[in-house]
């Protein structure tokens, strides 16, 4: 017993040499300037979403019709050099290959607050929403030295962006 025990240990402790490699300094995996960020909230597209482009002349009957994409959102703050951040809006699909960046906005009705963001939060962290969109809420403060408030970002199920302040 005492030997699977130290056998167990030995492993835990030292485990195989590529189990946790550190990425090299000159790996960015997220670059220092992020700094907070969540994944939440779904979206899909329809097939009526889809543009079809056809060839002149027809049809290609070898031709796999193209299927429609689905993925989640990720909200993130970038640090300025000023200490304020900007906000944005990333739409990821789940692609075969793996996430594929769709599109990617600044949230630019935050800008003009020069916002010195504290957090950021999904609606919750249960799992997948049941319903398309995104709710989750930007924890920012205007004055470094004042109380931080929320905002919430709001997409619904046809895509619209709503942001306004939250009134807890």
């Amino acid at each position: 017993m005492q030997l699977r025990t130290a056998l167990l240990a030995a492993m835990l402790f030292t485990g195989p040499a590529d189990l946790a490699k550190a990425a090299s300094p000159g790996d960015t995996i997220l670059p220092p300037a992020v700094i907070f960020a969540t994944s939440t909230g779904y979206w899909e597209e329809s097939r009526a979403d889809i543009a079809i482009e056809r060839a002149p002349g027809g049809d290609d009957p070898g031709k796999a019709e193209p299927q429609p994409r689905r993925g989640y959102y990720k909200l993130f703050a970038v640090r300025q050099p000023d200490r304020t951040s900007k906000i944005y809006l990333q739409q990821i699909a789940q692609a075969e290959s793996g996430p594929e960046i769709v599109s990617s906005v600044e949230l630019h009705e935050f800008t003009p607050l020069k916002p010195y963001v504290t957090d950021i939060r999904p609606e919750g962290s249960t799992g997948m929403a049941q319903q398309p969109g995104l709710f989750a809420t930007v924890y920012l403060k205007t004055d470094p030295n004042a109380e931080a408030e929320g905002w919430t970002v709001l997409i619904d199920e046809l895509g619209e962006i709503k942001i306004e302040k939250s009134t807890n």
